[in-house]
């Protein structure tokens, strides 16, 4: 297959495109590098640097060849900092993706896998969360996601237009050679490794009056390669159904002090931690139901344990900084 990899020298797209080019197929990133390098860009892939939103060039990269699909994941990331600068992501996330759809739609490409996000619920009724589950975002990273999938769903009723949305929980662990490195980091897993390697003094807890356990946020941990899979089965599910969502995680909630200290477990290092306050718009608890794309695609995943994942990402973050 031939696929285009929008923000593929990201840590997600980054790793889909080496587990493509390692399974034979043909991978074109195209990626603005606002938070990466060019370092980042998979060894074998063709590299068009750009900014999703220059509608003349995702357009002439879509007409230079045809692609058998698109895997979209340029966007920004932040909960926090998009509550800060909302009208930054819905520019980014939202906009950014319509100019890439109506590309797809002019050059007569009609197949792609959005990177959505658990963001998408809010505060969950029920845990763990369903596909079906209401969708009232509290963040504007969130909402910015949740637009896409709407948008999605009125070009596949109107133009038949074939997507599938992935509703990411916490991503998290590293394949040989290749692992998490956001510029600036904001993700738990590598701050808390980067404590273990005496890069930063300790390790942020925002907030420990949650009606949890141990009163900190409880998320939902899937393993990078877990979730690459799930990116295959549903891109080749496209060719039989037009419309996918499936929510990837592993079904297991973890504390955010849980997290920590499977890091001291695992690095045998121990952890200094601030406890601070609460940020804006974090729900409690996020944990996944995948029980729909199990039944319906067989995909599993093969490192469910938060120890397992964490031992991933601290060989690759060692290496790292070797």
């Amino acid at each position: 297959m031939n696929i285009l990899v929008t923000g593929g020298a990201g840590y997600i797209g980054g790793t889909v495109s080496r587990l493509l080019l390692a399974a034979g197929h043909q991978v074109t990133i195209y990626d603005n590098l606002c938070h990466s390098r060019s370092e980042a860009v998979a060894p074998g892939a063709r590299f068009v640097q750009a900014d999703l939103a220059d509608r003349p060039k995702i357009e002439a990269t879509l007409r230079e060849q045809h692609f058998d699909g698109v895997m979209h994941f340029a966007a920004l990331i932040e909960a926090g900092e998009s509550m800060k600068v909302p009208e930054v992501y819905f520019r980014s996330n939202t906009m950014a993706t319509l100019t890439l759809l109506e590309a797809m739609l002019a050059t007569g490409h009609d197949r792609i896998v959005f990177s959505s996000t658990a963001a998408c619920y809010g505060e969950p009724e029920t845990t763990p969360i369903t596909e079906d589950a209401r969708l009232l975002p509290t963040n504007a990273y969130g909402e910015s996601k949740l637009l896409v999938e709407q948008m999605l769903t009125w070009l596949n009723r109107i133009h038949g237009f074939r997507y599938a949305s992935l509703r990411y929980f916490n991503v998290a662990g590293a394949i040989e050679g290749y692992g998490e490195a956001h510029e600036p980091e904001s993700h738990l897993i590598p701050l808390i490794l980067d404590v273990a390697l005496g890069r930063r003094k300790g390790i942020k807890v925002f907030g420990l009056d949650y009606p949890t356990k141990d009163g900190t946020c409880i998320r939902d941990y899937i393993h990078v390669r877990d979730l690459a899979e799930a990116h295959f089965l549903a891109l080749g599910a496209l060719e039989r159904s037009d419309r996918l969502i499936y929510n990837i995680g592993n079904g297991q909630g973890f504390t955010v002090r849980e997290v920590i200290d499977s890091v001291a477990r695992v690095t045998g290092r121990p952890i200094a931690v601030e406890e601070c306050e609460r940020r804006p718009g974090d729900p409690a608890v996020l944990v996944a139901s995948s029980e729909k794309i199990k039944a319906e695609l067989g995909w599993l995943p093969k490192f469910p344990e938060l120890d397992q994942i964490i031992a991933s990402a601290w060989q690759w973050h060692q290496k790292r900084y070797a």
